[in-house]
């Protein structure tokens, strides 16, 4: 008997895919917080690397005009 392997399916990048994220969108933003105000890694947002830099520049710049929290 054969021992089968289900592979999980890859993430799609949702930026490569059409959506963007802005800083003033704090809907979005808090999708790739966690609940202390840190920023979630490509494994768990599912982001390409240039988009997951992207992701980090526009949470940092929605910290310092204060619309999301500071890490606790």
């Amino acid at each position: 008997m054969a021992a089968e392997f289900h592979r999980k399916k890859k993430k799609i990048c949702q930026m490569c895919a059409g959506k963007s994220i802005d800083y003033k969108d704090t809907m979005i933003i808090s999708k790739y917080i966690n609940e202390k105000g840190k920023i979630l890694p490509r494994r768990m947002t599912g982001a390409c690397a240039k988009h997951q830099r992207h992701i980090a520049e526009q949470v940092k710049y929605s910290r310092f005009m204060a619309l999301t929290p500071f890490v606790k």
